[in-house]
């Protein structure tokens, strides 16, 4: 159970620095408002309305577009790197004694073979000790 506790927390801390340090960007392209594409890392594809017969957009004619496109990005960490490089010689000597001497407490005890465990102890039908009169003193 333990074990099983133990790899869970370690699956997700794994997956929390995996979503912290990627970028994600989501794009979706709206048509007349009605949801057309959604596209997860590139862009979405447009519906081809923006465009006008002769080929101007038409922000050159001054009109308003029927299409909307709306970007959702979260910008990850650039910044992380790994700090085993910051202990100096005597830290990573003392921090490796110390778990080499903790972990060494742990020895796995062996356990001892009884014979006799499956096997349950003769009935008595008579007291021998109150028959023969003997009894330790």
């Amino acid at each position: 159970m333990k074990k099983l506790i133990h790899n869970i927390f370690a699956v997700s801390m794994a997956l929390l620095l995996l979503v912290s340090t990627t970028s994600w960007k989501v794009e979706k392209h709206y048509c007349m408002d009605v949801l057309i594409d959604v596209a997860f890392f590139t862009p979405a594809e447009n519906c081809g309305m923006n465009l006008t017969s002769d080929g101007a957009t038409p922000t050159d004619l001054g009109k308003q577009s029927c299409c909307d496109d709306e970007v959702i990005a979260v910008q990850g960490l650039d910044n992380v790197k790994p700090s085993g490089d910051d202990f100096d010689l005597q830290q990573q000597l003392f921090l490796f004694s110390f778990s080499y001497s903790y972990l060494g407490l742990f020895q796995d005890v062996k356990s001892e073979n009884i014979p006799h465990k499956d096997y349950s102890p003769p009935r008595l039908v008579k007291d021998i000790q109150l028959l023969d009169d003997v009894f330790i003193i």
